[in-house]
């Protein structure tokens, strides 16, 4: 049981760093902003994206959210993790920019996989509720 927290919690801090760290970038970064560009998007999407990862940044990591409001976090940034690659493939970017969101999404299955572990194992995780 406490390995599968360890494993949770490491797995569910660096998504949720990630998500923090490139939600601020969304509105801070200029870099970013061209990157949206050359992907395609229009700006507010880039806007749109970023309160979006940080709202769930904050889903993730508080654990007294109940669980059916992480299912959907889980199930809008793993659609996120998958639309960066697919974008990145198809705007013929270099390997690292399509490989960081697929080793992301592997993260985000670990700490989901872990998630529902830990529920199963003691009724819920760390005060979350149902």
């Amino acid at each position: 049981m406490k390995r599968d927290k360890i494993v949770y919690w490491v797995a569910t801090s660096l998504v949720v760093l990630s998500l923090g760290m490139a939600g601020f970038a969304y509105f801070t970064d200029p870099a970013v902003k061209a990157g949206f560009r050359h992907l395609g998007f229009p700006d507010y999407f880039r806007v749109e994206l970023g309160v979006a990862k940080i709202i769930a940044a904050f889903v993730l990591a508080i654990p007294a959210i109940p669980t059916q409001i992480k299912e959907w976090a889980y199930a809008g940034v793993g659609i996120t993790f998958i639309s960066a690659a697919i974008a990145h493939i198809s705007s013929g970017d270099p390997t690292g920019m399509v490989i960081s969101p697929i080793v992301l999404f592997v993260f985000l299955a670990v700490s989901y996989r872990y998630f529902h572990r830990l529920q199963t194992a003691d009724g819920q995780l760390a005060g979350a509720t149902h």
